[in-house]
C-alpha cells in the first residue's frame, strides 16, 4: 500500500482565480508578482538574497508550467526548461464560497464549502454589542479592547500596554470569518486565553463564524511585543466527512503538521505535531514522513508564507521564505519510496504586492512527484477537491462525493 504527503504552502497562489473579480482580486498573483519583483531587483536584501527567484526544486516539479497554465508564463526567471520525468503539475480553482484557510483546506480534503460563512462588518465597533456583553459577562472580563478589523501585530502594538494594565483582551477580526483574541501569555495567562476562546467559540456559533483564534504574545512594551508560537485555532468541524475522516475510519493515520489539527477541529487527525516557523515545521514534516506507515497521510501546513509575509505585504521576505523552503525539498525527496506521492499546493493566495492585507482569490499550484509515477500535466482543475480525490485513489479509498481524481493521468501503471 502507498503513503501520501501533502504540503500546503499557506497562501502561495499562482494567479487570479476565474471568479477573482467577484472578490476584488482580479489581477492578483502571489507567485507571479514575487517572481517579477525578484527579476527586477525589487526584492533584493543585502547579504540575504538578490536577483531572480531561485526555487529550482519546485521548478523541476513544474511550478512555472503550472503558473503558465493558470495565467500565462510570467515566471520564466524561476524555472529551468525541463520538468523532472516523474513530476506532475497543474493548477486548480476554488469553488468554496470564501478565500480563507478552513475553506481552502477543507476543499483540498475533498469537501468544498458551498455555504456562506458569517463575517463581521467593517465598522468600529465591529462586534455586535450583545455578543460583546455576553463575552464580558461569561468570561468575567472588565471589557475588551480593539473591537475592529485590524492587523494582529499592529493592534497588539497599539493596545498591548493597555491590555497589560487593564486585563482587557484585545479582540479583532479581518476579512476572513474569524474572531481573534490577543492576550499576554503571563499577565493574562495562556490557559485563560484558551478558556476565553472556548467561550467565544460557543457564543459565535449562531453567527456561523469559522474560527476563533488565540493570539498569545509576550513582551512588556510596544517596542518589545512579540507573538508566540502558542497560537490555537478553535474551528467548527466540517459538516460532512473529509478525506481525513475516510482515512482514519479505515484505520490509517493522518499526521497533521502545524495548524492542520486546528483547521479540522481535530477530527480525522490522528496526531498533531506543532512547531514554530517554516523550518521547524519542515523538520516536523520530515519526522512525520519517517513515521508514516503504509496507507498513512502526512498533511502539513507551512504558515509563515501567509502570516509573516503575505499579510504583511513583504515581497522580499516571501521570496526568501520560498527559497529557504525549496532548499529543504531534497530532504523530503530522499524519504520517498516506491508507492509514495508528495504533493505541494496552497489553500488560497495572499499576494504581497496587492492592496490591503487580506487573502487574494487565486488559483493554487498542484505540483508533485513520487517514485514510479509517470507524471505530466494535469491541467487546470475545476476544484481543489480533485487533490483530495487523487490522494484517496492513490491510497485505495473509494471515490467521495466531491472532486475528480487525476491519479490515472500520473500513475505509471494506469
Amino acid at each position: 500500500m502507498a503513503r501520501a504527503f501533502v504540503f500546503v504552502l499557506d497562501s502561495f497562489g499562482i494567479g487570479a482565480a476565474a471568479d477573482a473579480a467577484r472578490f476584488g482580486d482580479e489581477g492578483s498573483n502571489t507567485f507571479g508578482h514575487i517572481a517579477a519583483a525578484c527579476a527586477a531587483g525589487q526584492a533584493d536584501r543585502e547579504g540575504v538574497r538578490a536577483g531572480p527567484l531561485n526555487v529550482p526544486n519546485m521548478a523541476a516539479l513544474g511550478l512555472a508550467k503550472a503558473a503558465a497554465l493558470a495565467v500565462g508564463d510570467i515566471s520564466a526567471n524561476a524555472a529551468p526548461a525541463a520538468v523532472a520525468q516523474n513530476a506532475f503539475y497543474g493548477a486548480a480553482d476554488e469553488i468554496s464560497s470564501g478565500k480563507d484557510t478552513p475553506s481552502g483546506h477543507w476543499e483540498i480534503a475533498a469537501f468544498p464549502v458551498r455555504f456562506d460563512w458569517g463575517y463581521f462588518p467593517e465598522t468600529t465597533p465591529t462586534f455586535p454589542a450583545s455578543l460583546t456583553s455576553a463575552i464580558v459577562a461569561e468570561a468575567g472580563l472588565p471589557g475588551i479592547l480593539g473591537d475592529r478589523h485590524a492587523s494582529g501585530t499592529e493592534i497588539i502594538a497599539e493596545f498591548g500596554e493597555e491590555h497589560i494594565r487593564t486585563g482587557k483582551p484585545i479582540c479583532y477580526t479581518s476579512a476572513d470569518s474569524v474572531f481573534q483574541i490577543a492576550a499576554h501569555e503571563t499577565h493574562f495567562g495562556l490557559e485563560r486565553l484558551y478558556e476565553l476562546c472556548g467561550i467565544v467559540r460557543r457564543l459565535v456559533d449562531p453567527l456561523n463564524i469559522g474560527r476563533v483564534i488565540a493570539r498569545p504574545f509576550i513582551g512588556e512594551t510596544q517596542q518589545t511585543f512579540e507573538r508566540t508560537a502558542n497560537r490555537r485555532d478553535f474551528a467548527v468541524p466540517p459538516p460532512e466527512p473529509t478525506l481525513l475522516d475516510r482515512l482514519t475510519a479505515r484505520g490509517n493515520r493522518v499526521i497533521g503538521i502545524g495548524k492542520i489539527g486546528d483547521i479540522f477541529a481535530h477530527r480525522g487527525v490522528s496526531e498533531t505535531r506543532k512547531a514554530a516557523g517554516n523550518m521547524a515545521l519542515f523538520d516536523a514534516a520530515l519526522s512525520g514522513m519517517d513515521d508514516a506507515r503504509d496507507g498513512d497521510m502526512v498533511f502539513a501546513n507551512f504558515i509563515d508564507f501567509d502570516t509573516l509575509f503575505g499579510h504583511r505585504r513583504d515581497v522580499a521576505g516571501y521570496a526568501e521564505a520560498l527559497e529557504a523552503f525549496d532548499r529543504r525539498l531534497p530532504e523530503a525527496f530522499s524519504r520517498l519510496r516506491r508507492g509514495d506521492i508528495l504533493l505541494l499546493t496552497a489553500d488560497h493566495g495572499c499576494d504581497p504586492s496587492w492592496k490591503g492585507t487580506d487573502h487574494t482569490r487565486e488559483r493554487i499550484p498542484i505540483i508533485g512527484t513520487g517514485p514510479g509515477l509517470r507524471g505530466g500535466e494535469i491541467g487546470v482543475r475545476s476544484t481543489f477537491a480533485d487533490i483530495g480525490e487523487t490522494i484517496a485513489e492513490h491510497l485505495g479509498l473509494a471515490p467521495g462525493r466531491h472532486g475528480t481524481s487525476f491519479y490515472k493521468a500520473i500513475a505509471a501503471d494506469a
